[in-house]
């Protein structure tokens, strides 16, 4: 019908009814398949069935549902044209020259369990930077990520705890490879903040999304979550008591 805040506001408004009730005060809690939700006296239709789809996200496209206007860069929709035409919408945002994980989704509740700093679901990222970093420039650009995220929650009103933690991967010559795990919240733009450092980005990927792994999947492609992926998900938003651990990327469920 709408987002949730301007859905909210209809409630408020006394522009909504359950099962011919007016209803004016939150929260409101109804089963979708059972109640009869109407909205200025027109009764919504069922809800679509849930669709949960993981796309290898190609570098320079956008993670959003719809370009600014007059720009004309390929977003995540252009590339997931599932059969039952339903709304998805991406969860979180992955950078326009990055690639790898990206969610898709009609599950709002998920989107936002899995967005929301309190329960907890970490992000994972592999970096080629092209300086060598030291132990010490990695320490620093752990503190580094962690302020900047502080920063972009204070900004949206969220309060959380930031953590970010770095594995490096491998060292070569003209750089390094590392891992990255973000702690649930906004993503800081981790190449402003490498770059600051002295270590620009080469390549970014997402690998991880709490317990849901890039696998299965070329770049460019998408694939539906089978029900145990599902099932997953949703287990990981079901604590409250802090960031948890993604599955390390290639290891066996």
């Amino acid at each position: 019908m709408a987002a949730r805040r301007v859905c909210e506001e209809m409630i408020e408004e006394g522009r909504v009814q359950v099962n011919g009730a007016t209803v004016s005060r939150l929260p409101v809690f109804v089963d979708p398949e059972i109640d009869r939700i109407s909205v200025d006296g027109r009764p919504l239709g069922r809800a679509d069935r849930h669709v949960y789809v993981l796309l290898n996200k190609p570098e320079r496209v956008l993670t959003v549902t719809g370009d600014e206007p007059g720009a004309d860069r390929r977003t995540v929709l252009d590339l997931v044209k599932h059969p039952s035409r339903v709304r998805l919408v991406p969860v979180g945002r992955l950078e326009f020259d990055s690639s790898g994980l990206v969610l898709m989704t009609n599950d709002g509740a998920l989107v936002h369990r899995l967005t929301h700093p309190r329960f907890g679901v970490p992000k994972v990222y592999r970096v080629a930077v092209k300086a060598v970093m030291s132990d010490t420039a990695v320490a620093r650009a752990e503190r580094d990520l962690a302020k900047a995220q502080s920063k972009d929650a204070r900004r949206s009103g969220r309060l959380h705890s930031s953590r970010a933690e770095i594995e490096v991967l491998e060292r070569t010559a003209t750089g390094t490879v590392l891992r990255i795990t973000l702690a649930a919240g906004p993503t800081p733009r981790l190449r402003e903040v490498l770059s600051r450092e002295g270590h620009p980005v080469r390549r970014m990927e997402q690998e991880a999304l709490g317990p849901l792994r890039l696998t299965g999947v070329q770049r460019g492609n998408w694939r539906e979550l089978d029900r145990r992926e599902v099932q997953a998900l949703r287990r990981a938003t079901r604590s409250k008591d802090g960031p948890r651990r993604p599955a390390t990327p290639g290891a066996r469920a």
